[in-house]
Formats: structure tokens, C-alpha cells, sequence
């Protein structure tokens, strides 16, 4: 594999996986990426305040609020409105990436997800 090629921006990482969490975060951090990783959804809102990310990557499958809720509070707070929203999701129907772009979602992979895939979507979202 190549060594990613140099980038700039913030990225956080809500991913319960821990494995996933881990893989996203290290990959993207050699590509140059501030990246905050984060398991526990519960603390989303904080972390948002405190990291100030370029963009969320995000699973929808999570504990205690599942990633359509999150994306559809983000979009209906000001701070969070233009904020780039990468979902990374094991749900592979078309009705769950549909329904992902409706309530807010910018870009949407299906898991498994290559890490250069993972990077040039977060590279396309920074502009």
C-alpha cells in the first residue's frame, strides 16, 4: 500500500467499533487529518463544540441514538448546519442511504470501507 498523499482539515470520528474507530482514525491521521475519535454518542454534541471538525464521519448503528437522529439534531441547530457528514454504515439497503440523505448526510460508504476510499470522501467533503 502507498503512503496516503499530505491533507489538511479536522475530522471527527463517531464509530462504536472500536476496530473501525481505530483503522478510520490512524489512516486518516496519516494522511495529514486532525482526527478526533469518539465512542460514545452520548458525548457528540460537546466534542462537536470542543473540536470544531470540517466533518463527522459517522455510524448509524449506535447505542443509545442512532446516527439518522443525530444528523437530523445537527441540521436543526444553526452551529451544526453546514457541517460535512460522512456517514460510514454497515446498512447496505438503498431505503437506509436514502433516508440518510434526506435527514441531512453529505456522503455515504457502506462498510466495509477501503481507507482510501474513506480518505477521498473526506477530501471531496473539505473541498
Amino acid at each position: 500500500m502507498s503512503l496516503p498523499r499530505e491533507r489538511s482539515g479536522r475530522v471527527l470520528i463517531l464509530e462504536n467499533d472500536y476496530s473501525n474507530r481505530i483503522l478510520f482514525a490512524d489512516y486518516l491521521e496519516q494522511c495529514g487529518y486532525s482526527v478526533y475519535p469518539l465512542a460514545d454518542e452520548q458525548q457528540i454534541f460537546e466534542s462537536l463544540a470542543a473540536f470544531q471538525p470540517d466533518v463527522l464521519i459517522l455510524n448509524l448503528r449506535m447505542p443509545f441514538i442512532d446516527g439518522f437522529s443525530i444528523i437530523e439534531r445537527l441540521r436543526a441547530d444553526a452551529r451544526w448546519q453546514t457541517l460535512s457528514i460522512l456517514v460510514v454504515s454497515g446498512y447496505t439497503l438503498v431505503s437506509d442511504r436514502q433516508k440518510a440523505y434526506q435527514v441531512g448526510a453529505d456522503a455515504y460508504l457502506t462498510k466495509p470501507v477501503l481507507p482510501s476510499d474513506l480518505s477521498a470522501a473526506v477530501e471531496q467533503l473539505i473541498g
